[in-house]
């Protein structure tokens, strides 16, 4: 049985070490005003805000990741594969967030950039899931598990709302997908 837990170890040091990568590449792209003036760095204003918002959601993303793998004794190839395209999800985030830097969140961009959103949280959703109706009842109760499914269908929709909002007021969508991360800040699933 412990070599089990090591698989499902090893799994979430793996799933740790995609997300370090992931909020490396963000913050290369990065790139300083050319000029020595504080005031270069207004210009600079979408991106700060589009990677403070996209390091916020890889965080929360890893939160909530870490509090569902403890759960995980053998994990089993369907959540090996639902974890990998989970990950994979995450890792198209540094692209998005350039890409509504670079054009001042205008439509398209944010569209996508919420687009993603939605596919990143089915993925976790099914994630969830899975790591929900496996684990023991007395890990986690009945209300913990509705309460997180109920968080995470909210969330999910705030994200397919703020997709199809871009398309007419970009920074209103931008600004929804911003309070639908609130609701993930603090895990729901925490255990006994």
């Amino acid at each position: 049985m412990a070599d089990k837990k090591e698989t499902a170890d090893r799994l979430a040091a793996y799933s740790d070490a995609v997300f370090a990568v992931i909020v490396t590449i963000m913050v290369l792209e990065l790139k300083a005003p050319e000029r020595a003036s504080f005031s270069d760095l207004w210009t600079l204003w979408p991106t700060a805000i589009s990677y403070v918002v996209s390091y916020l959601f890889i965080a929360i993303i890893w939160i909530n990741h870490h509090y569902l793998w403890r759960f995980v004794d053998v994990p089993s190839l369907g959540l090996i594969w639902v974890n990998f395209m989970h990950l994979f999800l995450v890792s198209l985030l540094p692209f998005a967030t350039s890409w509504i830097a670079q054009t001042r969140l205008a439509s398209a961009p944010v569209a996508l950039y919420a687009a993603l959103f939605v596919c990143i949280d089915i993925a976790y959703n099914i994630f969830e899931y899975q790591v929900l109706t496996r684990a023991d009842a007395t890990q986690i109760s009945g209300t913990m598990r509705r309460s997180a499914r109920r968080r995470s269908l909210i969330v999910l929709a705030s994200f397919v709302i703020a997709m199809m909002l871009a398309f007419l007021v970009p920074f209103i969508a931008f600004g929804l997908i911003c309070v639908a991360l609130i609701l993930h800040l603090r895990p729901d699933v925490r255990g006994r």
